[in-house]
C-alpha cells in the first residue's frame, strides 16, 4: 500500500515533474554542450539513437497491456476510424493554417522582423519561415508519444493503434501532398528514412515485443501473474522514460531555446491557441455529435491534436536549413506538446460524464479494468 500511495502522488504530480525535467534538460544543454551534442550526434537519418531507446522503454509497457484480440473487433466499427481521418488530414491542417496566417501575419507581425538565407540561397521574411514550420507540424500526426496519451487517459489502446498504424501508412501517401499545398507549391521532399526508422523504432519495434512477451506470459505464468506481478512492475517504467526523453530531447535544444526567447513565447502562443482549438473541436464538437463514447472520443481528441515533430523537424531541415525559423518552430513544437498534451489527457478524465458508455463485451470491459488497475498501481 505505501508504494501505491507513492505512485499515486507521482502520478498526480506529473505536469510537475515534467516542468522539471524540461528545465533539466535546458541547462544540461547549457552548462554541458558537449554530453548534449555527443548525445545528439547519436542519430540515423535524424532519428536519435538514445530518445529510440527511451521511446522504446516508454511503450512497451503500454502495447504489452493491449488485448491483440480486441483490435479486429473495435476495428469492426469504421466511424471512429473515419472521423479521425478527416479531423487529421482536412480539419486541422486548414485551421491551423488559417491561425498560423492570422497570427504570424497579423497579430505578431510587428515582433518578427528580418529575414533569413535559407539553405537553397533564398532570401525570405523571418516570420514566413516560422509560418513554413508551424504548417508542416500540422501535416504529420503523431504515431508514437500518442500512445502514451491515450494510456493515460485509459482510452481504448485498441482504437489508438488502429488509428496509429493507418496514420502511419497514410503519413507516406499523403505528407507531400498535402505540406506542397499548404506551402504554396514549394517542393516538399520527403524525408521516406526519417519517417520509416522512427515508424520502426518507435511502433513496431515495441508493439511485437509486447505482443509476444505477452503471449509467452499468458502461456507459461497465466493471466494472474501476468496482470498482478508483471505489469505492475512496468508500471512506473514509462513514466521514467517520458521523464529521461525530456530531459535529452530539451538539452539537445536547450541552446536554441535560450537564443530566441521572445520567438519562442510568441511560437508557443500560437502553438498553443491552434492545439487547443483543434482538441476542442475534435473532442467537444465532432465526438460529441457524432454520439461516441468517451474511449473512442479521447483517441481522437488527443490523436488530432498532436504532431510527429520529428518528421516536421528533418522536412524543415531539408527545405530551409538547419539553423532556420522553421526548425526552430519544429523545436517548439516539442517544447509546448508535452506540457499541453498533459493538460489535454487530465481533461478528458475530467470530462468523461459528458460521453456516453462504451458499448463493450464482457472481454472488453475486463481489459480496460485491468488496464486502469494497473495504472493506478
Amino acid at each position: 500500500m505505501e508504494s501505491e500511495k507513492r505512485l499515486s502522488f507521482f502520478e498526480q504530480y506529473l505536469t510537475l515533474w515534467v516542468f522539471l525535467c524540461i528545465i533539466a534538460g535546458i541547462i544540461l544543454g547549457s552548462v554541458a554542450p558537449q554530453v548534449a551534442e555527443t548525445l545528439d550526434g547519436m542519430a540515423i537519418y535524424h532519428v536519435s539513437i538514445p530518445i529510440a531507446i527511451c521511446m522504446f522503454f516508454m511503450l512497451y509497457p503500454i502495447m504489452v497491456k493491449i488485448d491483440f484480440s480486441q483490435v479486429v473487433k473495435v476495428g469492426k466499427n469504421p466511424k471512429p476510424i473515419a472521423l479521425s481521418v478527416v479531423i487529421d488530414w482536412v480539419i486541422k491542417p486548414a485551421t491551423k493554417y488559417v491561425l498560423a496566417i492570422f497570427f504570424l501575419s497579423f497579430v505578431f507581425r510587428g515582433l518578427i522582423t528580418g529575414t533569413e538565407i535559407l539553405s537553397s540561397g533564398q532570401e525570405v521574411e523571418l516570420w514566413r519561415s516560422y509560418t513554413a514550420g508551424l504548417l508542416l507540424l500540422s501535416v504529420a500526426p503523431c504515431t508514437a508519444m500518442v500512445l502514451m496519451w491515450n494510456h493515460l487517459a485509459e482510452a481504448s489502446m485498441e482504437l489508438t493503434l488502429i488509428i496509429v498504424a493507418l496514420m502511419s501508412l497514410l503519413i507516406l501517401v499523403l505528407f507531400a501532398p498535402v505540406a506542397t499545398l499548404m506551402l504554396g507549391g514549394i517542393g516538399v521532399v520527403i524525408p521516406w528514412e526519417t519517417m520509416l526508422l522512427s515508424m520502426a523504432i518507435y511502433v513496431a519495434l515495441p508493439l511485437v515485443t509486447g505482443y509476444f512477451t505477452r503471449k509467452w506470459i499468458f502461456k507459461h505464468k497465466g493471466r494472474e501473474w501476468f496482470e498482478t506481478r508483471f505489469v505492475q512492475a512496468l508500471t512506473p517504467v514509462s513514466i521514467v522514460a517520458l521523464l529521461t526523453t525530456l530531459v535529452l530531447l530539451f538539452s539537445f535544444k536547450g541552446e536554441v531555446i535560450l537564443q530566441n526567447p521572445l520567438h519562442i513565447l510568441i511560437l508557443s502562443i500560437v502553438l498553443s491557441i491552434q492545439t487547443l482549438g483543434i482538441f476542442a473541436l475534435a473532442y467537444f464538437g465532432f465526438a460529441r455529435w457524432f454520439k461516441l463514447s468517451y474511449e473512442q472520443a479521447a483517441p481522437i481528441g488527443l490523436i488530432g491534436t498532436s504532431n510527429h515533430f520529428e518528421v516536421a523537424f528533418a522536412t524543415s531541415v531539408m527545405l530551409f536549413g538547419l539553423g532556420s525559423g522553421a526548425a526552430l518552430a519544429a523545436v517548439v513544437g516539442v517544447l509546448i506538446e508535452v506540457p499541453t498534451m498533459l493538460l489535454l489527457v487530465e481533461i478528458c478524465k475530467k470530462t468523461k460524464h459528458l460521453f456516453r458508455q462504451q458499448e463493450a463485451t464482457a472481454p472488453q470491459r475486463t481489459a480496460l479494468a485491468s488496464e486502469a488497475d494497473a495504472s493506478n498501481g
